[in-house]
């Protein structure tokens, strides 16, 4: 079982975060491709899973340009293969929801207030003044935050990566979509206790184009809401 990772950036020049996720990942063993100048996150990480020559039992990670993973590098390939080799697994993340809302916001601060919620991301510009958002205990969820997903490439293969043709923004509610669709067929998406630092503090809600796509899942998937584990 080998691990590959994907990640897409829309910066001319790598960033120094990007360069020590991609030094992080070569340390862990983790065959990395970067992905720039897409037209959509979806069809990026669409193009990018065939471009590799990955078996089906393979792990693929799909992950911000902007984070750096803190945990140890054998810790950190040991949780992904112990949980992504097990069977009824969709995918594995940091951070996300057991109740998934009408709102179509995992989020939810109602659901938040009520204890639905699961994982932990650190944000900041470095390690010396991040804080810890902590969501909730880790175990199961209906669906996780793009922030970090990973997935075998077989889970990869039984769901849509490209972008429905309703949506209207190029880099909104994917990660919703791809762990809505595996939740759907009845696999297990996890939050797993895996350290990461995010620069940004999940400022894309206020963009017109997460709204529109919400809005669109919404009338696709509302009659399935809300979904719970």
């Amino acid at each position: 079982m080998k691990i590959y990772s994907l990640t897409c950036t829309r910066d001319e020049e790598l960033s120094e975060t990007t360069t020590k996720l991609l030094e992080y990942f070569g340390r862990c063993e983790i065959t990395s491709k970067i992905l720039s100048g897409e037209k959509s996150i979806f069809e990026a990480y669409s193009n990018g899973i065939d471009s590799l020559e990955a078996n089906l039992e393979d792990i693929i990670i799909l992950c911000h340009d902007d984070i750096e993973i803190l945990s140890d590098p054998k810790v950190f390939t040991q949780l992904l293969k112990e949980k992504l080799s097990k069977d009824g697994i969709g995918f594995v993340g940091v951070a996300g929801t057991r109740r998934f809302a009408n709102s179509g916001v995992w989020w939810d601060k109602e659901e938040w207030m009520a204890g639905s919620h699961s994982g932990v991301v650190f944000h900041g510009e470095n390690i010396h003044e991040m804080t810890g958002t902590l969501f909730g205990q880790m175990g199961e969820v209906v669906v996780m935050d793009g922030v970090f997903l990973a997935a075998t490439v077989k889970t990869l293969r039984a769901i849509q990566l490209t972008k429905p043709k309703k949506f209207e923004g190029q880099w909104d509610f994917y990660d919703i979509f791809y762990t809505f669709q595996t939740y759907r067929k009845g696999l297990k998406n996890y939050t797993l206790p895996i350290q990461i630092r995010h620069e940004s503090i999940g400022e894309l809600a206020g963009r017109d184009s997460w709204h529109k796509n919400r809005e669109v899942f919404l009338n696709l998937f509302n009659k399935y809401l809300p979904a719970s584990i």
